[in-house]
């Protein structure tokens, strides 16, 4: 009781740090003045990067994501030596979505910009901004203020740099030379009161930037959404169990021990007792093993295999080789010596144990035939990014695979109604090979996108799914024969039917080759940008406006509601929503019919008529370009800094539903949009 007890109030925990976590702050700079001698210095950044993360170099092309740039507000005394320069282990790979090789780094980054000292004395200030994305987010363009004096001498030896400590203006700015997360835009918002007086500094019209955080959060979007994924990974569990349970390896074994419990025991209560601590013990192995795959990768790697081209490789070979199994090329089988080691230990434990060690040595005997299905079972679920999701998964698996031994074992006669073992099993065990099959190609789409192979583009994909579930189709026909199957030429009802959806799946997917949609595997084949040719077109979404004041007036004047998408230039993922998401036809005809679009891009490179100095947690902030002023709203208004960011408000810019990030689920989408509306036409 008290576990359950602890284990709800731990997950209200994560639910709650989930919905309430909007600020991001994992990029952690410290800026140095590094003098060398009395003619020349050295300005040192250097950055400790939390998991997942990364931050771009210097120099990269046009088009691309934001790179690091040096930039200078004064200097006295002093002029630059060349430009700013990346320093430690660079990472060099090819980006799919800008179609160019980035720069970046990972875990820790340093980047020195060299001066030439040439007076008696100097004074330089500026900034560093530098951009910073994860598999998810991209922060926006992110400043490293920064304000070094010292003294110049050629003769001198090399002394210790100095602040000015007798100009407050730069004081501040010397003695934190630990870079804090206000003076790198990565803080928390400010207070109700700061931002509507900051807010009115900068627009002139503070109405529509009042701070609506709390607003935000009220909405309980990210708790239903993480319900909603776990019983998700429950239901994909508990299904892989079923299955399981039909394959050759397990379902003969199910009358044998259900009938042993009963014989062994003379009493029908302590069999079914006994019947029960069976399937308990089967739930607890598989439990342990979900556990054991959360504790092996950690939690940040769980998040990172989705996108991670590396282990997508490696998914998809293990599911070729999985299929194979299943085909019958050869069998996945653990060493004897093991499940007979456990078998005798069995028998001589008795009681409590000895059943436990039955339920392993179950566990062991039939892995030739489950070992497919939960390898396939937690690749699914580790790529949901969840870290439960793994022991999540496996309890639904256990909970499935354990039943039929606690139901038959509570009423016997139903023992006689089981279907008897036949080739109808090895049925079963070819479907899912083809099954595991078809999947393994979207792990290859995965790392082929990362490595930028292009062997793998959108037509060549569905042409491969097309053949692989008509060949299905042919298979349960009887048309054609694997080394397990028998010869019996004569197809059942069932297989016809099963044959007929999938016959019908892949005529479904051929208007695809030409460029339909095809919603029902959109979340599966790569993007419609990798089809080479494409006869469909699609409208597209286009933002009413890029100015936030303007859009918000307008709305009012129309009558209509509000989409703010933050967003960013060099945003991966921002792309993609546009690129998967917005593409939908239904998506589409609400945002354009019934909302007012306004996109800010947080990495406008636009200079402000005039740089505007704010108050934000403390500290003094500047404000330089448009991009800088949009990503200050995104703080203060709405509490958070990733991108991409979406926020629905009606006419007085008040948020109609919770937020939305990067989720390429449409179906998700259209119900965070059509949310919006219903709560906005109830407001009037």
């Amino acid at each position: 009781m008290r576990r359950t007890i602890f284990m709800s109030m731990l997950l209200w925990v994560v639910c709650a740090v989930t919905c309430m976590a909007q600020m991001q702050d994992p990029v952690h700079f410290k800026s140095e003045l590094k003098q060398i001698s009395g003619t020349e210095a050295e300005i040192v950044f250097t950055a400790t990067i939390d998991e997942g993360w990364h931050v771009y170099s210097t120099d990269l092309p046009d088009g691309g994501p934001i790179s690091a740039t040096f930039n200078v507000d004064k200097i006295e005394g002093a002029e630059l030596v060349g430009k700013l320069t990346p320093v430690g282990n660079e990472e060099n790979k090819f980006d799919q979505m800008f179609q160019m090789q980035v720069r970046f780094f990972e875990h820790n980054a340093q980047f020195v910009q060299k001066l030439k000292i040439t007076g008696a004395t100097f004074t330089v200030e500026g900034y560093m901004q530098y951009g910073a994305c994860n598999d998810q987010n991209c922060l926006p363009p992110t400043d490293v203020n920064f304000s070094f004096s010292g003294k110049g001498d050629a003769t001198a030896a090399a002394p210790a740099a100095e602040s000015k400590k007798d100009e407050p203006a730069t004081e501040a700015a010397v003695a934190g030379t630990d870079v804090t997360a206000a003076e790198t835009g990565d803080a928390p918002a400010a207070s109700d009161s700061t931002a509507v007086a900051a807010a009115s500094a900068v627009s002139g019209d503070s109405d529509f930037w009042a701070p609506v955080i709390d607003e935000l959060n009220a909405f309980d979007n990210h708790t239903e959404s993480s319900d909603r994924s776990w019983l998700y990974v429950f239901f994909a569990g508990f299904l892989g169990g079923l299955i399981a349970l039909f394959t050759p390896c397990v379902w003969p074994i199910i009358p044998m021990t259900v009938s042993f419990f009963l014989k062994r025991s003379g009493d029908k209560k302590k069999g079914i007792r006994d019947a029960w601590t069976y399937g308990a013990s089967i739930v607890v192995i598989y439990v342990v093993l979900g556990l054991a795959i959360t504790l092996i990768f950690g939690a940040s790697a769980l998040n990172s295999l989705s996108t991670n081209a590396i282990f997508n490789l490696f998914f998809f070979l293990l599911l070729v080789v999985f299929a194979a199994s299943f085909f019958g090329a050869f069998e996945i089988t653990l060493p004897s010596s093991w499940s007979t080691a456990v078998d005798s230990k069995a028998e001589k434990a008795g009681g409590l144990l000895g059943i436990f060690l039955m339920a392993f040595t179950l566990s062991l005997v039939s892995f030739s035939c489950t070992g497919p299905i939960i390898g396939f079972l937690l690749v699914e679920v580790s790529t949901t990014g969840s870290i439960v999701a793994p022991a999540i998964g496996m309890l639904g698996f256990a909970i499935a695979l354990a039943l039929p031994f606690t139901l038959f074992a509570m009423f016997p006669s139903w023992l006689k109604s089981m279907p008897k073992s036949g080739g109808w099993m090895n049925v079963v065990k070819v479907v899912l090979g083809f099954i595991e099959l078809a999947f393994a190609l979207k792990f290859l789409s995965v790392a082929d996108m990362a490595y930028g192979w292009r062997l793998l583009d959108r037509e060549t994909f569905l042409a491969l799914w097309i053949a692989l579930f008509g060949l299905l189709g042919i298979y349960l026909l009887g048309k054609i024969k694997f080394p397990h199957d028998d010869d019996n030429d004569k197809v059942s009802v069932p297989r016809f039917f099963l044959a007929l959806i999938s016959i019908s799946f892949a005529i479904y997917m051929v208007p695809g080759l030409w460029g339909a949609p095809l919603k029902a595997v959109s979340a599966f084949a790569p993007p419609s940008s990798t089809q080479d040719f494409n006869l469909y077109k699609a409208e597209e979404v286009h933002a009413k406006f890029t100015n936030f004041d303007e859009g918000m007036k307008y709305a009012k004047e129309v009558g209509k509601p509000v989409m703010v998408d933050f967003t960013g230039w060099g945003c991966v993922n921002c792309r993609e929503m546009e690129s998967k998401v917005w593409i939908d036809p239904t998506v589409r005809e609400i945002m354009n019919d019934d909302y007012i679009l306004i996109s800010l891009y947080v990495d406008e490179k636009e200079k402000l008529p005039e740089r505007i100095t704010v108050e934000e947690n403390g500290q003094t902030r500047i404000l330089r370009t448009v991009g800088d002023k949009w990503s200050y709203l995104q703080r203060v208004k709405f509490g958070s800094n990733a991108q991409p960011f979406y926020v629905l408000l009606d006419n007085e810019g008040k948020p109609l539903n919770g937020s939305y990030s990067h989720d390429e689920d449409v179906d998700k989408y259209i119900e965070f949009l059509q949310k919006g509306l219903e709560n906005y036409n109830k407001s009037k």
